[in-house]
């Protein structure tokens, strides 16, 4: 059986300093960490051509590397990488600023893959900051990558890393069904633990539709039980009981206008209820301008 209660920094990649960081974003535990879901999805998948590429738009390229990266120093403590590279349809500036570390990451005519915004100006491509990797891997591109709240010190790969390692925990014993078998199969639903690894790291959009909708659906499910325990908890109060003896009727045909039907069957209700010695609140609403809203409760304070 899963420990969901365990604590976050004992999970594997998180220590009790990133603790601290996963705390300030409300994980404390593992389940708090598996139920952190993805406030969205980037597709990276889908590979275009650079003759392809939109100004302004997110896109994936696989392309040769040029040559060397070149850097350019702007003033101290501000330098600028840049690394032409090339596909079959036309070539494209990747740019990135402070990142010494880069000048070793490339080699001429090697094959890459990089992802970001692309920007075209005086008819030539350019990408900031992209993220890469080498064609062969699909660590961070090639597939649909989620995307987390974050804090300060806590990048997007350190939380889908530490998320991945807590989801490998569950999957070795996996976690115990929260719903009935009839309801999975009426609504077509998936399992808990598929629904979990979905939509954190979905093979595509329909599986994660399909994650999406049995946790929503079970949120859902859980949501209106609460709902149902509280008002029968509250219908099994006693109320006060007013005398039978005393007629709404004396009260409304002293009114200077003449009610509708529906009113006065709505008035019945409220009258025997009032009569009866379970809790009641109710409220009686009318038009804009109407001067026919009235509050009754006959709950014991």
């Amino acid at each position: 059986m899963v420990d969901l209660k365990k604590e976050v920094q004992y999970i594997k990649g998180v220590g009790p300093t990133r603790a601290v960081l996963l705390n300030r974003l409300g994980i404390y535990t593992l389940e708090d960490l598996i139920t952190y879901y993805p406030r969205g999805y980037e597709d990276r998948g889908k590979v275009c051509k650079i003759a392809e590429l939109k100004d302004g738009e997110d896109a994936l390229i696989q392309a040769f590397a040029v040559s060397k990266i070149n850097e350019h120093i702007i003033r101290k403590n501000m330098a600028i990488y840049k690394l032409v590279v090339r596909d079959d349809t036309g070539t494209c500036v990747m740019t990135w600023f402070n990142q010494s570390y880069l000048k070793t990451k490339f080699t001429p005519g090697r094959l890459y893959k990089f992802y970001g915004k692309v920007s075209k100006q005086y008819g030539k491509f350019e990408m900031n900051s992209p993220i890469f990797e080498e064609a062969e891997e699909s660590k961070n591109t090639g597939k649909i990558i989620p995307i987390y709240p974050s804090t300060y010190n806590l990048s997007q790969n350190v939380i889908r890393k530490i998320i991945e390692n807590g989801l490998k925990v569950v999957n070795m014993t996996k976690l115990d069904e929260t719903m009935p078998e009839y309801l999975l199969n009426e609504y077509k639903l998936l399992d808990i633990n598929t629904a979990i690894n979905g939509i954190h790291f979905p093979k595509d959009f329909k599986e994660f539709e399909n994650a999406r909708k049995r946790l929503v659906f079970e949120e859902l499910l859980s949501m209106q039980l609460a709902l149902l325990q509280l008002k029968n908890k509250y219908t099994k109060q006693d109320g006060v009981q007013f005398s039978k003896d005393v007629k709404m009727s004396d009260v409304i045909n002293d009114l200077p206008f003449k009610l509708t039907k529906a009113q006065l069957k709505v008035l019945e209700e409220i009258d025997n209820d009032m009569e009866s010695n379970k809790a009641m609140n109710r409220l009686l609403q009318g038009d804009v301008g109407s001067r026919k809203n009235y509050s009754f409760n006959n709950s014991c304070i």
